[in-house]
């Protein structure tokens, strides 16, 4: 298990590694800095939790969305991206403190807000702080550094899922989602607790975004394909079209993208038309038509997005809204994957 995840790291992190190294003053020998572990029986430690108000409760647009929460008979684990990603502090360089309010807030007002959000009018979301590993091990050109910065980072979302099952899952039907670093944890997490084990049948399905995944990352769940597969995973990485990123033929070659315009593996192009709404900074505002999307040597690429302004960016890699750009085809995926796990649970039970 520990050679399979020194791999996927060392795959996975090329698409950072690759854009400017990592110059910093702190290195494998400060990974024994650590602030203090989360504890998941305080709610405090949960940045997402339906028993809390927070940033996973709220829906975009101005009144044509709501979340259902209280009624949903699935839960979402959603396992969030690098948001430690600015100064590393000297007492604990390498990983986030789960204590710091500032750093809490922006973990609510962004990943969770604009990503975990989405999965709100299906199911419940869950979503524990956890001592992330700091942006720079992505770049660091180190990598033991990685791979024990990351399974420190990891031992913590285990303990948090764990007492998930342990106290609030009570059998219900779950979604593992997650995007950027959290699909490092996600992709481990599944092996470990899904891969070839009971709670393979709790599976509805796995959203992991963000990271390049080859078609082989697992031996037992099978790659989503069609927007009604479920006990499947899908991921994606948006890039400009016709973009690509260094080393491409050797990190890309054998990459899964499943389109979430079509939810397929296939190349077909889909245009903007068929993008029911993404969210950009403002989230009062529902663009449809945000963007289009094809499958394409291992990445999705898309056209510059359709909105006022646009001409003020001229992005390459579109990592930062991976979710935000399809906001309401993956929201209309969940219920459909979650309706369609629900009838298929229900025709087990009366054969």
């Amino acid at each position: 298990m520990r050679k399979i995840f020194f791999l996927f790291i060392l795959i996975s992190t090329i698409s950072y590694s690759q854009h400017k190294p990592y110059k910093g003053k702190y290195g494998r020998e400060d990974l024994d800095k650590v602030p203090s572990a989360p504890v998941y029986s305080d709610l405090k430690y949960w940045i997402a939790h339906p028993d809390v108000e927070d940033y996973a409760d709220v829906v975009p647009g101005k009144g044509e969305l709501a979340e259902y929460q209280e009624s949903a008979d699935v839960d979402v684990f959603f396992i969030y991206p690098t948001i430690y990603s600015k100064k590393q502090y000297k007492e604990h360089p390498w990983f986030a403190d789960v204590n710091d309010e500032k750093l809490n807030k922006e973990i609510g007002t962004s990943t969770i807000k604009y990503q975990a959000s989405v999965f709100n009018g299906s199911a419940k979301v869950y979503s524990p702080l956890y001592r992330q590993a700091h942006i720079g091990i992505y770049y660091a050109d180190n990598l033991p550094l990685k791979v024990e910065a990351l399974e420190y980072a990891y031992e913590d979302v285990k303990r948090g899922f764990e007492y998930y099952l342990e106290n609030w899952n009570n059998g219900r039907p779950i979604i593992i989602a997650s995007h950027s670093q959290g699909t490092n944890h996600a992709t481990k997490l599944l092996r470990e607790f899904f891969e070839n084990r009971p709670l393979m049948d709790q599976l509805v399905a796995a959203y992991i975004v963000g990271m390049p995944m080859d078609k082989g990352t697992f031996s037992y769940i099978p790659v989503c394909d069609d927007p009604k597969d479920t006990g499947c995973w899908l991921t994606w990485n948006t890039y400009a079209k016709g973009y690509y990123p260094p080393n491409h033929d050797f990190w890309y070659a054998n990459a899964l993208n499943v389109n979430p315009l079509s939810w397929t593996t296939d190349t077909t192009y889909v245009s903007w038309g068929t993008n029911r709404g993404g969210v950009l900074k403002n989230f009062k505002k529902i663009r449809p038509g945000l963007s289009d999307a094809q499958n394409m040597d291992g990445m999705l690429w898309i056209n510059k997005p359709q909105f006022f302004g646009n001409f003020l960016i001229n992005w390459k890699r579109y990592h930062v809204v991976d979710y935000n750009l399809f906001y309401l085809n993956i929201r209309e995926n969940v219920a459909e994957r979650v309706e369609q796990y629900l009838i298929e649970q229900e025709s087990r039970a009366t054969n």
